[in-house]
């Protein structure tokens, strides 16, 4: 996909080991035996080449202040935190455009107000002002009449234009393709008599009819709210902070953010496709991607809530298939905090973890209850996921049932609260460490911003889950289907069921290990992704039906399970 591992031309490199989480130092040598697939260098490591050279799976994290103090030594720390995670993104043959990084932020009033004193604006309020952070057509003609669709839809959804605020940034630090395609980018400011939650609803669906209105792919709102903004790029990790000249000014603060530096795996590179989305920020791929994506589509008839009335056809579609998979899980996840309900709980009922026949979750038979009724209503989009979210009230993490991507936290006693996919991105003091550890799978963290706590995996799913009487609601609906008992007497002898068997096509390994298989146990048999059988549409023999479908798997695949 023309990119490589970032990191594949420095001259020395770092790894932790699997077992003692120790840095190991890797440097270049002059001499290395090769025997088979294992280079055997004179320092002594040995080991697969790849260990060494590539690296993979994107850098993703969280910074809170759980005092709410609004700092530059935030922001500078997140860019510290999103430079260490370099090696886990990718970059191009230029090797100075990056696969995409990025931070969310909390938004910049004091810059924002500097740019209205300016232009001669009135002082924004920032209870009912909402920014909008554009991607533009490279063409100007182009370019100036998606600005005017902008201002007219919005002014048509009862918002109060403000005007345009060019964003400050420096080219020179870009590589040579990130350069080629820089996109135009601006912040479109308004002002509502909406504020909280009406107003992020009222910007949702201003935006939404925006995207419907603009058919250029080169148009793309990075984020639309009155609490966060995305700066986001084509760009290294290291290179964000240079480009983005807000984010190197004294006077931009905030009390939270969420990074991530991407590979691209599944997607090319682009500029839209740069992390965090609108909500989250994900490292990982969504496995069950085409299924999701058709059954979401499928469900967009019946699609109803009080928040959007008769407004709601101005949502679809939902999602776009042409989109990453981080992307199209934004998507979803964001219909359903507009829609009212918090980032921890639309990420419960998405990204469920493995409920089913679990010791800790005896003692809260309320939490399986509402994983139980949400099972039928949506379905799990599965796959290795490390999600960090916020939504401007609330700050958080959580990893999917399998647990395949490493998420570390540790709080602070001056108030910070840090989480990453590796330990160590942000420099603290081990002394000022009152708690650290990791995310196990299917748990989640989360900071309340206007309450100013912490939420624990548990307390945070007893919450969530006591809202409404789900263990009710699934003893009066829910209609159980008994398992009937298998005959056992034979249909037919056995030459008989052998020549049946061979007129449809089963061979005896069919019968051996899945059927049989199938028979014994009530379930699907498990077997690995490898498979050296020719494709049957390929094959000059008869295949069974069945075998001219193959289940689709994301591109990266999960050594873990494998």
């Amino acid at each position: 996909m023309g990119s490589q591992s970032a990191n594949d031309h420095n001259s020395s490199s770092t790894l932790r080991h699997p077992a003692s989480d120790q840095l190991l130092s890797v440097n270049p040598v002059s001499e290395t035996s090769v025997s088979g697939n294992f280079a055997v260098e004179s320092n002594g490591f040995a080991g697969q080449p790849w260990l060494v050279e590539e690296r993979d799976a994107c850098g993703v994290g969280f910074i809170v202040d759980q005092q709410g103090r609004s700092t530059h030594d935030l922001v500078q720390k997140t860019l510290m935190a999103l430079g260490c995670m370099e090696h886990r993104g990718g970059c191009s043959a230029d090797q100075d455009s990056g696969d995409g990084a990025g931070v969310m932020l909390g938004l910049p009033w004091e810059l924002l107000n500097q740019w209205a004193t300016s232009a001669e604006k009135s002082s924004l309020i920032a209870a009912h002002t909402g920014v909008a952070m554009i991607f533009l057509p490279q063409d100007e003609t182009i370019a100036s009449a998606a600005k005017k669709t902008v201002e007219e839809i919005f002014v048509q959804e009862g918002l109060i234009w403000i005007g345009w605020r060019s964003v400050p940034t420096n080219n020179e630090v870009l590589g040579r393709q990130a350069l080629e395609n820089l996109p135009g980018i601006a912040q479109a400011i308004v002002t509502s008599s909406k504020s909280g939650d009406a107003l992020e609803q009222q910007l949702y669906i201003a935006r939404k009819k925006v995207e419907k209105a603009i058919e250029s792919p080169e148009f793309y709102f990075c984020s639309c709210s009155s609490r966060t903004i995305v700066y986001k790029g084509m760009v290294r990790s290291e290179v964000l902070g240079a480009f983005y000249l807000d984010l190197q000014n004294a006077n931009y603060i905030s009390s939270f953010s969420v990074y991530h530096r991407r590979f691209s795996t599944n997607t090319l590179p682009k500029w839209p496709l740069a992390q965090p989305m609108r909500l989250l920020g994900h490292n990982g791929e969504i496995n069950t991607l085409l299924g999701n994506i058709n059954w979401t589509m499928a469900k967009e008839s019946s699609l109803a809530h009080p928040n959007f009335g008769d407004q709601i056809e101005a949502l679809k579609p939902i999602v776009n298939p042409a989109n990453s998979d981080s992307a199209t899980l934004d998507n979803v996840c964001e219909v359903m905090v507009r829609a009212g309900r918090s980032p921890m709980e639309s990420l419960m009922i998405m990204v469920p973890e493995a409920y089913k026949n679990q010791p800790a979750l005896l003692q809260y038979p309320e939490i399986t209850d509402f994983y139980d009724y949400y099972s039928g209503l949506q379905e799990a989009w599965d796959g290795p996921a490390l999600l960090a979210f916020t939504d401007g009230k609330m700050v958080g993490a959580a990893l999917d049932r399998n647990g395949l991507r490493p998420a570390r936290y540790a709080i602070t006693r001056d108030g910070y609260i840090v989480v990453g996919s590796e330990a160590g991105v942000v420099p603290l003091d081990e002394s000022e460490i009152i708690e650290k550890g990791r995310l196990g799978p299917g748990e989640m963290i989360a900071f309340d911003l206007e309450n100013k706590t912490i939420l624990k995996n548990w307390d945070l799913k007893k919450t969530i889950a006591r809202q409404h009487p789900y263990g009710e609601w699934l003893h009066q609906n829910r209609q159980t289907i008994e398992s009937s008992s298998f005959g056992e007497k034979e249909i037919c002898d056995t030459a008989s069921l052998l020549r049946l068997q061979t007129a449809f096509g089963y061979s005896a390994e069919d019968v051996d290990m899945i059927i049989n298989e199938m028979g014994a146990q009530g379930k699907e048999p498990t077997f690995c992704m490898g498979d050296d059988t020719p494709l049957a549409v390929l094959s000059a023999k008869p295949h069974l039906l069945y075998n001219y479908f193959k289940q689709r798997f994301a591109q990266v695949t999960n050594p873990a399970i494998d």
